[in-house]
């Protein structure tokens, strides 16, 4: 258990803040199973009026060149930009010019799901109620997604961690009085949680929440295609949002994914299914032998251990794309930094309740502002020797386990030939 102080000194621990931010999940009874309640996250239409502004951010790092964009939540305006998702518009470069503050405001940082961006519901769902309380709020769209352009031959995948990277950085020098917290939905949560595993103590987020996370890649991949509904739908309907990114219509895309030449392009063409997707682009674009390789490198799972932000993690056990099987139970009980919280019921990022309303937006918001209004983060008891730290079985001779060991080697040609980058 993570022990922790209230800002009048009070001792709490991170159990006790998610027992207290969790409301009672009571969800809508005609959408009584996970393929009902994953079904209405695609079949509803919820108009929430988050507005947005975006920044075109070139990647700092040589080894994942391109462009990302980031769009920032904004007070409304009456600017429209058809070539953008509903209300986003591009910042000028006087306007971003002067975006800098030195005020304390909490900010949010937002990573959505596998072929998604900041103009989806679950995040929007989330994104409103913070405003109103007085966060700010951006969101990293994964590149080629929301309207974005594909600039370079670096795509996204599981274990993109260098935008959030260098957004993090960014934000941290811009707004220098923020304290900074992150939520991830799906692949994005996969994302999140790989990211604070590398960042490991040195993490300047103060907390996160992941939301209906993939965990294990590969376990999951196995269970879409264990059943006709899996495969047939939720992974073809996958796969097929990914294929977009090589959509003819889009020059820009299909140029530049093209220029690399691991991918066959005749074979994305004939791509059916979210592993075949992973087979043909994400192995090849990152030195992958099979999809498998990637999903058990790229899976958060292990990287749980090495998270030293409190983390709360909301999951439904009858999600049918992100399997409850491929949890690690045993990962979270061997974290304090770590709460899991499972329902019977929700589907994939559902959790609608009587009404249209997402519990999972209640429990997200209501644990951020008990952690930013009520927690003194500067008394958060140092627990950075548990877990994964060497266990010494002789005087000559140690075990250790290290989480964030990965796989995959970015060798530079432009370095020496010891210069090794680690993706």
């Amino acid at each position: 258990m993570l022990d922790m102080k209230t800002k009048d000194g009070k001792k709490t621990t991170l159990l006790e803040i998610c027992k207290v931010a969790t409301p009672p999940c009571h969800l809508n009874p005609l959408l009584f199973n996970g393929h009902l309640q994953t079904i209405w996250v695609a079949a509803s239409s919820q108009d929430i009026p988050i507005y947005y502004k975006r920044w075109i951010f070139e990647a700092e790092d040589p080894a994942f060149a391109g462009t990302f964009a980031v769009d920032f939540v904004v007070t409304p305006y009456e600017e429209k930009d058809d070539s953008l998702p509903p209300r986003t518009a591009h910042y000028n470069h006087a306007e971003f010019d002067t975006i800098g503050s030195l005020d304390n405001k909490p900010m949010l940082i937002t990573l959505h799901g596998l072929s998604g961006g900041s103009h989806e519901a679950y995040l929007r769902c989330v994104l409103e109620p913070m405003s109103k309380e007085g966060w700010e709020s951006c969101v990293i769209n994964s590149r080629g997604c929301a309207k974005s352009s594909i600039t370079s031959g670096v795509l996204y995948n599981a274990r993109a961690t260098w935008d959030i990277r260098q957004v993090v950085k960014w934000l941290r020098k811009t707004y220098p009085n923020r304290p900074l917290f992150g939520i991830g939905f799906s692949l994005g949560a996969n994302i999140l949680v790989n990211y604070l595993g590398e960042e490991g103590s040195n993490c300047v987020l103060k907390a996160a929440v992941v939301c209906s996370n993939p965990w294990n890649l590969d376990v999951g991949s196995a269970a879409l295609q264990r059943t006709w509904l899996g495969l047939e739908i939720y992974s073809r309907v996958m796969g097929s949002n990914m294929k977009k990114l090589f959509d003819t219509s889009v020059s820009s895309h299909i140029e530049e994914i093209s220029k690399n030449t691991r991918i066959d392009i005749a074979k994305v063409q004939k791509i059916r299914y979210l592993h075949d997707f992973d087979r043909e682009v994400q192995g090849p674009t990152w030195g992958y032998p099979t999809e498998g390789a990637y999903y058990r490198d790229a899976s958060c799972c292990d990287s749980l251990l090495a998270v030293r932000t409190p983390l709360f993690a909301i999951h439904a056990e009858d999600d049918p794309i992100a399997a409850i099987e491929a949890v690690p139970i045993q990962e979270f009980g061997n974290n304090p930094f770590a709460v899991l919280c499972t329902t019977s019921r929700g589907g994939h990022l559902g959790w609608f309740e009587n009404g249209g309303g997402r519990w999972f937006s209640r429990l997200a918001t209501q644990f951020l502002a008990k952690m930013v209004n009520d927690i003194d983060f500067t008394k958060i008891q140092d627990k950075s020797d548990l877990g994964h730290q060497p266990q010494i079985d002789e005087p000559d001779r140690f075990l250790s386990f290290e989480p964030m060991r990965r796989k995959l080697e970015i060798i530079t040609k432009s370095h020496a030939e010891s210069a090794v980058i680690r993706a």
